[in-house]
Order: structure tokens, then sequence, then C-alpha cells
């Protein structure tokens, strides 16, 4: 795994004190949903509503800005009324002022949820009475201009007025969008756009008519349905049945988190076809274009990791969040998403090229395979980490050519490997034609490009005015080895430097196969190439981005090892690739052991909680680099405690791993026979049936995976892991794979957080009351807790005075130690523990854990 390297500083905006300078008014209304305060501004009449005020929860984070709103609004107001999405602890300090206040000076307070599941926590912080506010709450569920207008009526009673106000009424759950419909002539492709109904109700639905027009005018079919949410089955029923009648080729999601119900299924999974997963970004489009990271943490777990889950390729942020017109009766500015056009483009052309595979005949598709050549295993060209690639180039073939593509007659895997290494080298581009394509790329990459290596005649790729590359015509099916991204000399150094623009030579080549080839997808053979370490944002691209200006709207498919999750993310992300896994090499050593194996976990953690959690990569870092120096690891891969011992602890630790190959690569296609076949399944604690069957599924599996994709169909996502670390559950391969592991949760790092965190919770308790709290309830969620590794988790664990446990191998948690009060030193905390639907759906196996953790220590003496 590499460290793909980013900057430190976060795209989350900071919590500053603000002044919002409101004028005080009858109704005060505080939410964080942007969706919520802009229905609500829709739905007051000044003619007969009580007067209102309008405030964003994401503005008044900091302690400063909560006192003065509560002080210059709030305290004047009759009525607060607050939707609050996260639960309490999102706005604690928020919460607790407004509870005083409302004491204090007499208004009414309603803080009611901003989903689905109740919270007495809320309702105690409330003045209202539970019927109200469940009232109030319904008004919000379901939605819509004339049920926030009867909420508002409502709330004007509670204050003295004496008007009727109607009961929330119910909303469709699913509906067909009317702008959204765009019915092209004759039998065109059909994408199917499914966003929420949330942004239906409150008019924001301004990306969704701009992605439809733009697939409209690539010649698609479209249709657009909003949804509650894709889990709830008053939505997903009809939503099925209309993908069974209407059938789209492709689907473009704009719902955020997993779909995925008990039985591993999703409502858009019934259309067996490419879901792109597309982006309404929750920042400015100011904030994205200045961050390298791309997506706050927030939305990229919402928006990125959990949608991987359900086998979503990756597109790009298609909007962002802008201010709109002013009401200046509500002295209130709405937010709403603006589209970018570049990027509503971009995810339409993507989503054409991927219908097209699904409607073309395979005898007249035309087919790049791209082979890795991993600087490792002494300078061997055309390598990738643990497969044989020309077999594997081979076995593809021979699946494609019995698929129907055209194809020549296949050499054998010697003479393939002469020809892509010194075979003649053949003519693509001209030097003209390249410069003419050069000038229609986006200029701020041009420049970039040419800072780095010059003018283009300067490459010393150029033959005779053409750039020219080893390649093999198989027919319909061209197959060459990636060329150097930089210098031949520096090929180990600059792999993976994502500050060094591609060579001319690099971008002629992708430019080639392209536009003048005319390629329907292209396939790039083993982990990994270096177009995914290619300088720009780390998730949703900017057309500057190197990776989007050298692939363009290609469809990738990505055949990668199982056991690397942490170089997966970057191909998947980077690149909109669907990755299909592959196992590893029967005989790969257990790898790294004692100190090794526990930086290496540390190290992945690391690659995940970069873009999630600051706070916890830079407790990783420091974690890191205290172990490694420990062990003499930083010594023996030559680095120091500086900003870039981490990269290049990590590069070391790649090429030890590497060097422990047994016997034997891998082949994409073909399982393990004979003893190697014994020795995959030996690597398993538990040898069972299980293992064996799974071990032989992989071969078929994985080109079933890979002819699905080239078919335009869907790939059932599957998980990364090491089979060799007894992760059965990676098997079979094949399957488009996904980086996180739910059953990790808590880290060890997430352990350490929770303790401190449960600690400070036990010392505020003691020092209010005097004693130890007996009972306390936590909330958990989802998206928060795959944030943080878990730090919730581990804080209800610290509470119970239990302790989780490590699989050395896997760093899953396999069970937990009950501690004993002597070392505890305070009493055991009866633990109530309150989840959301997500947090449930994720991490179904701590629940069982913990369920198991409070039956043990309610069984002790």
């Amino acid at each position: 795994m590499h460290l793909l390297r980013t900057e430190t500083r976060s795209l989350d905006e900071t919590a500053e004190a603000v002044d919002l300078d409101h004028s005080c008014a009858e109704i005060a209304f505080l939410s964080f949903t942007d969706s919520d305060l802009a229905a609500l501004a829709a739905a007051h009449d000044a003619q007969s509503h009580p007067s209102l005020r309008l405030a964003s929860l994401g503005v008044l984070k900091h302690p400063y800005s909560v006192d003065l709103y509560v002080a210059k609004v709030c305290a004047k107001a009759r009525f607060v009324l607050v939707r609050l999405l996260g639960g309490m602890d999102y706005w604690r300090y928020g919460v607790d002022e407004l509870a005083a206040a409302a004491r204090r000076e007499g208004f009414h307070l309603a803080v009611v949820p901003g989903d689905a599941m109740e919270d007495a926590r809320l309702d105690a912080a409330s003045t209202l009475e539970r019927d109200d506010l469940r009232r109030l709450w319904a008004y919000f569920q379901e939605g819509g201009r004339s049920n926030l207008a009867a909420c508002l009526d409502f709330v004007a009673t509670k204050i003295g007025a004496a008007r009727p106000a109607t009961p929330p009424q119910k909303v469709e759950a699913f509906g067909h969008y009317a702008p959204g419909r765009i019915e092209a002539k004759g039998t065109a492709a059909r994408a199917l756009i499914v966003f929420y109904r949330s942004a239906y109700l409150a008019g924001d639905a301004a990306p969704i008519d701009a992605l439809a027009e733009a697939l409209a005018a690539r010649g698609l079919d479209v249709a657009s349905v909003y949804v509650s949410s894709l889990k709830d089955g008053a939505a997903a029923e009809p939503l099925r049945r209309w993908i069974e009648e209407w059938r789209p080729d492709v689907i473009l999601n704009a719902t955020a988190f997993s779909a995925r119900l008990d039985d591993g299924a999703s409502v858009l999974d019934f259309a067996d076809a490419p879901v792109l997963q597309v982006i309404l970004a929750g920042s400015s489009e100011a904030q994205w274009a200045g961050a390298q990271r791309g997506l706050s943490a927030a939305d990229l777990a919402m928006n990125v990791v959990l949608p991987e889950m359900d086998g979503r390729i990756i597109a790009r942020a298609i909007s962002f969040k802008a201010e709109a017109e002013r009401d200046d009766r509500l002295e209130f500015t709405r937010q709403a998403h603006r589209p970018l056009a570049s990027r509503v483009g971009f995810v339409a052309a993507l989503a054409a090229n991927w219908s097209a595979l699904r409607r073309k005949p395979n005898r007249e598709k035309k087919l790049a395979l791209i082979v890795s050549d991993y600087p490792a295993k002494g300078g061997r060209t055309g390598y990738a980490i643990g497969l044989d690639t020309p077999e594997s180039v081979l076995a593809i073939a021979q699946r494609l050519g019995a698929e129907g593509y055209t194809l020549a007659d296949l050499p054998s895997a010697s003479e393939l490997m002469a020809t892509l290494t010194s075979g003649p080298l053949c003519p693509t581009m001209t030097l003209a034609d390249y410069r003419e394509r050069l000038r229609r790329l986006p200029q701020a990459f041009v420049a970039r490009v040419c800072a780095d290596w010059g003018d283009p005649a300067d490459d010393p790729i150029l033959r005779d005015g053409s750039f020219c590359f080893h390649f093999a015509w198989l027919g319909h099916l061209i197959v060459a080895i990636q060329p150097d991204r930089g210098r031949s000399d520096a090929r180990k150094s600059e792999y993976h430097d994502a500050a060094l623009a591609p060579r001319h030579a690099y971008v002629a080549f992708y430019l080639w196969l392209r536009e003048l080839e005319h390629l329907d997808a292209m396939i790039h053979c083993g982990a990994h190439g270096t177009l995914e370490w290619l300088p720009g944002k780390a998730v949703a691209m900017s057309e500057d981005c190197a990776p989007e200006a050298v692939l363009g709207p290609l469809p990738l498919i990505y055949p990668f090892i199982v056991n690397n999750p942490g170089e997966a993310a970057p191909a998947k992300r980077r690149t909109s690739a669907v990755i299909i896994s592959h196992l590893t090499p029967p005989l790969v050593a257990a790898g790294a052991h004692g100190a090794i194996a526990e930086v290496e976990a540390l190290l992945d953690e690391y690659s995940e909680a970069l873009a999630l959690d600051g706070r916890r990569a830079r407790l990783l870092k420091d974690l890191i680099l205290s172990k490694a120096k420990d062990s003499g690891l930083l010594h023996e891969a030559g680095a120091s405690e500086d900003d870039d011992a981490l990269v290049k602890l990590d590069a070391w630790l790649c090429d030890l791993k590497d060097m422990r190959i047994a016997d034997g690569l891998h082949v994409f296609g073909r399982s393990p026979q004979g003893e190697l076949r014994e020795a995959s399944i030996a690597q398993f604690d538990n040898v069972n049936d299980n293992a064996a069957a799974a071990i032989d599924r992989c071969g078929p599996a994985e080109l079933d995976g890979l002819v699905r994709a080239l078919d335009g169909r869907f790939v059932e996502p599957g998980p990364a892991g090491a089979p060799a670390r007894g992760r059965l559950d990676v098997l079979p391969t094949g399957r488009n794979l996904f980086t996180i592991d739910p059953r990790a949760a808590p880290t060890r790092t997430a352990w350490d957080i929770g303790q401190r965190a449960a600690a400070e919770v036990l010392a505020r308790y003691a020092q209010d009351h005097g004693e130890w709290p007996r009972r306390i309830v936590l909330d958990l969620w989802g998206s928060a807790n795959m944030r943080t590794g878990g730090d919730d988790l581990a804080q209800a664990m610290a509470l119970l005075g239990v302790r989780p446990r490590w699989d050395h191998n896997s760093s899953r948690v396999s069970g937990f130690d009950i501690l004993p009060l002597a070392s505890l030193g305070r009493p055991r905390v009866d633990v109530t523990l309150r989840i959301s639907g997500l947090f449930r759906d994720v991490f179904p196996a701590q629940i069982a854990l913990l369920d198991a953790a409070v039956r043990a220590v309610a069984a002790l003496d």
C-alpha cells in the first residue's frame, strides 16, 4: 500500500465566531439542512404567519456564535423550533443553551430529530408535550410546502393565534420528476436519475435538470425520479417496479449512503446496470476548487465510502452550495445547489459510454488491455503485484473471444511479452496531431505538463515525428505495457509521485487510444498502474486533474489484488474504475509479522483516517513513527522523523512484502489447482468445505465479473482483505472491491480515544454530582463511527469496563476482555445504546459484540 500525498489542511469549515446580525422575530427556526430552511422560507406567508427568522446550524458552531444568537434572537422569540440532524451530540452546546434560555425566558422550545429516529434527549430539552413534538416532527418528515405551512400554523396556535392547523399530510415517498423526463427518438439507451424527495420539495433540483439535459444532449432517453430514501420501503418498492418496467441501461444515483438491506441487496440492483454515484457536494465551489482533498469528511463518508459498499461507480461532484436569492423580510439568504457545467458534462459522457457498452454488440467493441509495469522483482517488465500478467492477459483474451469479441489468433505468453518489450516500435500519433489535441485539453493541465517536461518535440519517445510504442494488435484488442509516466531511470522514485505531471509520451499514449482508436472501454491489468497516482484531487476530480485529463470519460475495468485496499481506493475514486478483485498467489507468506504487521495495519488505518478524521490521523502518525522507531523499522527503511517518513516507511514495507511471494503468481480467471489449491485453503484457520468451495469459485468469478462490466451490467460488490490472514469473506474474488472493513471497529487508536472520552465523561459527572454515574445513554451513528474508526463504540465498551480483543493477523475485533474492578478504579456503568439505522446496517457484528459484552458484565457476581 502506498500513501497518496495530500494536504493536511481540512476542507471542512472551521468553527469561527460569527454574528448573523438578525433582528428578533416571533418564531426562530434552526436546522443543519439547507433544504429545511429553504422549504420553510417558501411556506411562510407574511400576511398570515407570525414573523420568522431562519438560521443554519452549520454557521452556529462556535460557542460564542451560539451565545450571540440565543441572546439576540431566541431569547426574544416566542417559539424556537430546531430540527437537529445527527442527534444531540452534533450541537450539544446549542441545545443546552437553548434549553436553559427557554426555561429562563419563558419561550416555547421544540427540538425535533432530523431523521426518522426518536430521541428522548431532544424531548427532554424541549418545553412542549411529547404529542406536540411528534406532530412538529411529522410535518418535516413528510415535507412539502403545504405541510410546512401547516407547521407554521400549528406553531402560531402555540403562541396565541386563533387559526386552524391541519395535521401532517402524507407525501408520497416516490415520484416521477417531470422536468427530468426527456425522451429521445428511436431506440436510444436509457438513463435513470435518482435523487432525494427533499430536494424536489425544496425546489433545489437544478443539478438534476442540468444532468438530464446533458444526458439527453448525448442521445440518451432520460427519466428522473425522487425518493424519500432508497431504504424506505414506500419508495423502494415503486422504484423497483419502475426499474423492471423501464429497464434503464445506466443509473445515476444522487442519494447518499449505502442502500443495502438485511439480505445484502439494494433496490438499484434490479436494473442489473452500472450505477454511477453522483455527488451533490455540501461545500462551496470555491472550497472544492481550493482543496486537494476534494470533499469534506462528511461528504466523503456519505457520498463515496458508503456507496462503494453497494458497488457503485464513483463519478464526480456535479454541484456545490451557493447563495441564492435573499429574502429581506426573513433576513435569510437561501443556500442552493449550483451545478458546474464541466462536471455535469463529464458525468453525462461517462454515463453515455457505460450505456453504450450495454447496447453495442461485442463483435463491434474495441478494447485496450494495459499491463502494469510496477517497479519491483528485480526490474521485471510488465509486473503487477501477485499476478502473472502474460498468462492473465491471455486468459482474459480467450474469454473475450468466447464472448464474441473480434480477436486475432492469440500468441503464447512468451511471444506476447517479446512483442511488448522488444518488438517493433509502432507509430501511434504524430507530433502535429498531438499538439492539436493538447490544445483541446484543460490548459492548466497542459501548462503543468509543459512546465515539468518542456516542449513535446523533446520527448525521447518520438521517432520520425511520431510517438512510437510497443504494443500487440489482437484484432479489436490492443495490448500494451503502460508507458513510463516520467524518466525511465527514475521509475521507482517517480511511480507514486503525486506532484509530478505525466510526460508528453504518456499523455499521447492515452490520447491515441481514446481519440484515434475510439476505444469503448479499457482494462488495466494488475495492481497497480500510475494513472491513479497522477497529480490532482484525492476524490471529486476537476477537469484540470491529471487522471481525468488523461483518461477522460472512458469506462475503466481494473483487475486488482484483493488484499490491497489502500491502493484500490485511489484507483476507484480517481479514475471511476470498476475494481475486479483477484486472488492472491497461493503461497504468499503471511507476510508481515510482529512489529511489521502492526505498523502495516496502522498504515492502512492512517490511509483511511487521512481523509475522514484528521484527529485520528494525527494520533496514528505519531503512533506509527513511535512504533517504527522503537522496533528499528524506521532505521531499516532509511527514513527519519520528518514529513516524508510515513511515505518512505510505507514504500519500504511494500517492497518487503513483495519479496515474500514464495511460489508462483496468480493467473486471473484461474483457481489454484493441486498442491497450490491445498495451500490456499490451508490459509484459513477453520479449513472446511466453505473455504474450498470459495477458492474454487474465484477463477470463474473473476472472468465473470470482468465480462459483466464490459457488458455494461452490474458487478456485485465485495470487501478487500487478505485471505492469508483468514479473511474468508473476501472470497470469491471477481467482485467490485470496496475498501472499508466494518469489523475492524473499534481500531486500537479509536480505543485509545474512546477510553479518554469515557474518562472525561465520568470525571465531569463525578465533579458535578459527587458520585459516579450509574446509567448512561449513548447514541451510535454509522457515519460518525466510520469516520473515527469506532471511538463511540470504544467509549461504550470503556464505560462497561470491557476491552476489545483484536485478531493479530486481520486487525479485526475478535472478542472482548472484561476488566477487573480493581483496575477500573470505579463502578461499571450501565450503558444503553441508541443506534441509527445506518449503524445497524454497517456494524451488525459490533452490535452483537456489544450485546455479548453487556450480557457478560450483567452475569458477573
